[in-house]
């Protein structure tokens, strides 16, 4: 059987070829009416017309593809932003490749003969930067997740409102009367938890005693830092404010290893909440971060970006939700 082509498409719809190339390249909006759009889509629909991708792409100069850096697949806050911009990508005819940040167990360089070749632009997490030297995609369009807005070389930038996120943790513990706040820092040296941090400075610092201490992040790592903190020889804070919920997953287990109960001799809070904070007990009071929507608005944005269109959008917001893991501070 002959493979149908865009004029027998154009033919079943009774337009022209340009208008299929229009509706069918998602650009008709503005310029073809909805009707007419509708008539090619159920024309090429009927006739099983599939563009011939390779030749468009030549003669366009495009790939239709996206990378996504993020720091590690195994984590699911980046398999949900994933899960976002694959969604958003497909709706436009685009995908989404997936690179994890090379850390000594992640892919070799260079994994591209020529990226610019071979993508049309890069969306990339703040805690993965360091790949992007690595891919050699200087050029590319490029969307920043979760980074400072006012440096870097990005074309856009889509954040999450995280320094609110830390005051409704403040917040709920001042209510709880917490006046000794141990934060449990991640160690990864990056915007997202230094705003995090200096967001929980300033809201604590005028109303209670705060304490840092670093962690790996790993559940291993945060019961070793927690540990070591809560036997230190000063007052024991009677809440941890954590990074993250793998910090808060290793934080609750130190306390239980001291013989400490969860909240009535700690609160701990987490960040992220990932399945991980329903799945402790008891279960994580922890800032809900809307990651799939992270994904989108980053597609969006690249997107955006591929048009001419500048972007713009305010911080994602986040919320705290509140379980069993907080109360009121010790007598």
């Amino acid at each position: 059987m002959t493979r149908p082509t865009s004029r027998d498409v154009a033919t079943a719809a009774g337009v022209s070829q340009a208008t299929v190339s229009l509706v069918l390249g998602d650009k008709w909006r503005g310029r073809v009416s909805e009707r007419t759009a509708a008539l090619v889509r159920e024309a090429a629909t009927r006739l099983g017309y599939r563009p011939n991708l390779a030749a468009r792409n030549l003669r366009l100069g495009s790939t239709r593809t996206a990378l996504l850096v993020v720091p590690a697949l195994t984590n699911e806050f980046f398999a949900r932003v994933y899960t976002g911009a694959a969604r958003i990508a497909a709706e436009h005819g685009f995908g989404v490749v997936l690179y994890p940040s090379p850390d000594g167990t992640g892919p070799a360089r260079d994994p591209f003969a020529s990226a610019r070749a071979a993508l049309d632009g890069v969306i990339a997490s703040s805690m993965a930067a360091g790949a992007l030297d690595a891919i050699g995609g200087a050029g590319l369009p490029l969307v920043m997740l979760d980074s400072d807005p006012t440096a870097g070389r990005a074309a856009a930038h889509v954040n999450l409102a995280m320094a609110d996120g830390m005051r409704q943790t403040a917040e709920h513990l001042l209510g709880l009367g917490h006046r000794r706040v141990l934060h449990l820092a991640s160690a990864v040296d990056t915007w997202t938890f230094d705003i995090r941090a200096e967001a929980l400075a300033a809201l604590l610092g005028p109303h209670a005693e705060l304490r840092t201490t670093r962690s790996t992040l790993t559940v291993d790592g945060a019961r070793t830092a927690t540990e070591r903190a809560l036997t230190a020889p000063h007052d024991r804070p009677t809440a941890i404010v954590c990074d993250d919920d793998i910090l808060a997953a290793g934080a609750c287990k130190a306390a239980r290893r001291l013989g400490l109960r969860i909240p009535e001799d700690l609160s701990v809070t987490g960040f992220d909440d990932l399945a991980l904070a329903t799945a402790v007990d008891p279960e994580l009071t922890t800032v809900h971060l809307p990651a799939e929507r992270v994904g989108e608005q980053g597609m969006t944005a690249l997107l955006s970006v591929l048009d001419g269109t500048p972007w713009t959008a305010p911080d994602i917001p986040v919320h705290l939700v509140v379980r069993d893991s907080t109360g009121p501070a010790p007598a």
